[in-house]
């Protein structure tokens, strides 16, 4: 039987590995399928493509279908995620400049205190920050906001988020343009090789397992094509389980520094995947157990819940209605075709759709389709737990 034929995008950073290793891998070719994979120069027009049927698949930032369901966006077809590709997986940094400001303050860059971090660089800082993230619509975005405003009531006056596709956030930083930035990796590490900045935080200290990218498709799409649907999602995670294999590592990141992937460096990309990273020029090393994850903790699975936390961010800033948020956001993750398309695999499979955000510190047996799912912790910096049942 002849192979089908998904056109399906992505932008070069390391968290489209799963896309990636699918195809390359063989992952796809196990499902009869053929990933095209076309390559976007920024979210938006990843977004477009995927809205005008210039590809059937998308890697994609986590707001942006939950955006889309809410009527924010731009985007011209609601979209429906099949998995998460990836969680965590981005980092925060700083200007040369703005660092050596927090150096002399006596910041010392530790690379896993939130709290601290945040103080420090608001302090330093002074009125005027300009933030660069690579869309308006991002986990990038929510993070920066719930951790500055987590802080400081008023941490957000004078400060202005602008957008900058992530190829593009080194030369923004070291031009002046921006004074720091949150971005998927590897382009916070080639800030730091480039000597433009230093990094300050991974994203998973603010949130410490935040739904990064995922796996969308239209919703009409998914509808006409159950079978397709459930193919993808088995080639998906067949991909993230490989990638979750540190003996992996070396091989997927010579796979996407290839020419037509990310065209970087092998070892610039193996830093995400093995958490060890070089957070300034000068040569500090830090290291993030767990800096980006594909498969371990059920992470491939689409709480609902992360959609709606999602939904409530948005909802606060601009003053939507927060039950009719949460409505129309938690169908967008589609938790049911994950569990259709897996049973019988072996996969893990939670027994519930939603779940307590930021509830565990530690790792947690949860209830599964057929037996116990191993859960990693989730908490957010300030230890505050989102409950999508009483959040409106």
């Amino acid at each position: 039987m002849s192979a089908t034929r998904i056109p399906a995008g992505y932008v070069p950073l390391t968290d489209a590995a799963p896309l990636i290793a699918a195809q390359e891998m063989g992952f796809a070719a196990e499902e009869r399928l053929v990933l095209e994979l076309h390559r976007a120069p920024s979210w938006s027009s990843l977004r477009d493509m995927l809205a005008f049927g210039q590809v059937d698949a998308a890697q994609m930032l986590a707001p942006v279908p939950v955006a889309a369901a809410l009527g924010f966006g731009g985007a011209s077809a609601p979209f429906s995620v099949l998995s998460v590709l990836s969680v965590n997986g981005t980092v925060i940094g700083v200007s040369s400049s703005l660092a050596r400001r927090l150096a002399d303050a006596g910041h010392n860059f530790s690379f896993d205190d939130a709290a601290s971090a945040g103080k420090a660089l608001i302090a330093a800082a002074g009125p005027g920050l300009r933030i660069g993230v690579p869309f308006p619509f991002s986990m990038h975005m929510e993070l920066l906001h719930y951790w500055l405003h987590g802080l400081a009531a008023d941490a957000g006056r004078g400060i202005s988020i602008r957008t900058v596709p992530p190829p593009l956030m080194t030369d923004a930083i070291k031009s002046g343009e921006i004074d720091a930035f949150c971005v998927g990796e590897p382009w916070g590490s080639i800030a730091v090789e480039n000597g433009a900045g230093a990094l300050l935080l991974p994203g998973r200290a603010i949130w410490s397992f935040a739904p990064e990218k995922v796996l969308a498709v239209r919703s009409t799409w998914a509808e006409a094509e159950p079978g397709l649907t459930g193919r993808l999602i088995r080639t998906l995670w067949r991909a993230g389980r490989w990638l979750a294999d540190p003996a992996s590592r070396g091989l997927a990141a010579e796979i996407l520094s290839a020419r037509r992937y990310l065209d970087l460096p092998a070892e610039i990309i193996e830093r995400a995947l093995s958490g060890k990273f070089t957070v300034t020029p000068q040569g500090l090393q830090r290291e993030v157990p767990g800096f980006i994850g594909f498969h371990d903790g059920a992470a491939g699975f689409p709480w609902r819940s992360q959609a709606q936390w999602v939904a409530l961010q948005l909802a606060e800033r601009t003053g939507l209605d927060r039950r009719r948020a949460l409505e129309l956001a938690g169908p967008v993750f589609r938790s049911e075709l994950y569990r259709t398309a897996l049973a019988g695999t072996g996969a893990d499979l939670p027994g519930a759709s939603s779940k307590l955000e930021g509830a565990t510190g530690a790792p947690l047996l949860a209830a599964g389709e057929s037996e116990a799912v191993k859960l990693l912790p989730n908490r957010f910096f300030d230890g505050r737990v989102f409950d999508p049942m009483a959040a409106d």
